[in-house]
């Protein structure tokens, strides 16, 4: 993991206390949790950022696992809500109240993992790709619809069995640039636009900031996504969405960028 990697990972995550429209966390509108599929965990490519070997918050330095074929982990866990809704997590995908994804301080991300309350058996699947809780004692911070699942809205926190059930898949992979724009708020909304529109197959939709010559660009970009028939399968579904030349990049190719969040 190259550096400006690690270096935009803790600038952003610092930055996480005075970037978000609300100053307080809050419930989002009650959707049932049955409504809504759990995720099938799968093996993914490693996300572009939030898997640098080590990383710094609040003056304490975390060590992210390195291919881990095995993890169990016992603790509380904790949920997030609508003060992050909307807002890009470590691996750079946007936050949404209503999948079923959590933040953990050290599995690779995207990670698979179940989570089981011990106080009353109830269990959910769901897809690590972001990083926290940045709280003592606390190992897992689900998304609200993941919460719901196992009453854990309602109580805040529980003492729960985090399992790995697939960790992320070691390949080749290619990241697909859509535009580089100097309005940062187009860019967001091209994101989210992108996201609705390649539902329901997750391709990871990232903005990055790059410099240049004194300018920004955010630049939008999808992946990291395997090489062979899912890259194929996404360009092809791209051309149905009028994006006929877009840039398929590898990783030696990605600049220094961070991650807009």
């Amino acid at each position: 993991m190259k550096l400006w990697l690690l270096a935009g990972l803790a600038l952003l995550l610092s930055a996480c206390s005075s970037r978000y429209q609300h100053s307080q966390d809050f419930s989002p509108p009650v959707q049932n949790p049955a409504t809504v599929a759990e995720p099938t965990p799968r093996p993914e490519p490693l996300s572009v950022t939030g898997n640098g070997p080590t990383y710094k918050v609040y003056g304490k330095r975390y060590e992210v696992l390195q291919n881990p074929v095995e993890f169990s982990q016992t603790g509380t866990a904790s949920w997030y809500g609508m003060k992050f809704h909307g807002h890009a997590t470590a691996s750079g995908e946007v936050y949404d109240v209503y999948q079923y994804t959590a933040a953990h301080k050290t599995l690779p991300l995207p990670s698979y993992v179940r989570v089981t309350r011990t106080d009353n058996g109830k269990s959910v699947v769901v897809r690590v790709n972001d990083r926290g809780p940045f709280y003592e004692g606390r190992i897992i911070d689900l998304s609200y619809i993941a919460a719901a699942k196992i009453g854990l809205d309602r109580d805040g926190t529980a003492p729960v069995k985090v399992e790995l059930l697939t960790p992320p898949a070691n390949q080749k992979v290619r990241w697909v640039q859509i535009s580089a724009l100097s309005d940062g708020q187009r860019a967001i909304k091209q994101q989210q636009q992108l996201e609705q529109q390649l539902a329901p197959v997750k391709w990871p939709v990232v903005v990055h900031q790059d410099q240049q010559q004194g300018k920004t660009l955010h630049k939008v970009r999808i992946g990291p996504v395997p090489e062979g028939s899912e890259l194929d399968s996404l360009l092809a579904k791209l051309k149905t969405l009028d994006i006929n030349n877009p840039i398929v990049l590898a990783s030696h190719q990605l600049d220094a960028s961070v991650v807009h969040k």
